[in-house]
């Protein structure tokens, strides 16, 4: 039974992600979800708030676990059965960035990588707007799962 692993940093997860998220799990038996720190990135939301927000968007998706991912992603993989990992991809740069990380991470012994288009009227959606939104106040309705609203709110204060 391969395991779907879909990773990111999910500051905060996004309805686009939810998508990708919903769209593995019926695909494969079973997925998990890596929150992973991102170093590239200063986060908003600390670990905790992020991990718990995205097992509130999850809830209702009896094959989808989260967990947090500590160090590479590759080594967080390889401690399941068949691994996939399996990414989200907006636009043109998004696939050449995760065809970048294809790479490294078969250099690293990840067995594969799918890579699924966001759905239609998604694209504009990241975790950037999210950021914003939150930063001035505005609703994180559409953008964000309705599950996730509350435990981000309760993770700001």
């Amino acid at each position: 039974m391969s395991t779907a692993i879909v990773s990111g940093s999910f500051d905060p997860i996004t309805v686009g992600h939810l998508d990708v998220i919903t769209r593995a799990s019926r695909l494969f038996d079973r997925v998990v979800v890596a929150v992973s720190a991102n170093t590239a990135k200063s986060n908003l939301l600390d670990d905790e708030t992020r991990l718990n927000a995205v097992r509130a968007s999850v809830e209702s998706l009896d094959n989808v676990e989260a967990e947090l991912c500590e160090g590479l992603l590759a080594e967080f993989c390889l401690r399941y059965d068949d691994p996939v990992l399996v990414r989200g991809v907006r636009t043109g740069s998004d696939f050449d960035y995760e065809r970048s990380l294809y790479v490294i991470n078969k250099s690293l012994d990840v067995p594969e990588t799918v890579i699924l288009p966001c759905a239609s009227g998604l694209a504009h959606i990241s975790s950037t707007y999210a950021r914003e939104m939150i930063k001035y106040g505005r609703s994180l309705e559409g953008i964000v799962p309705e599950q996730a609203i509350k435990v981000i709110k309760k993770g700001l204060k």
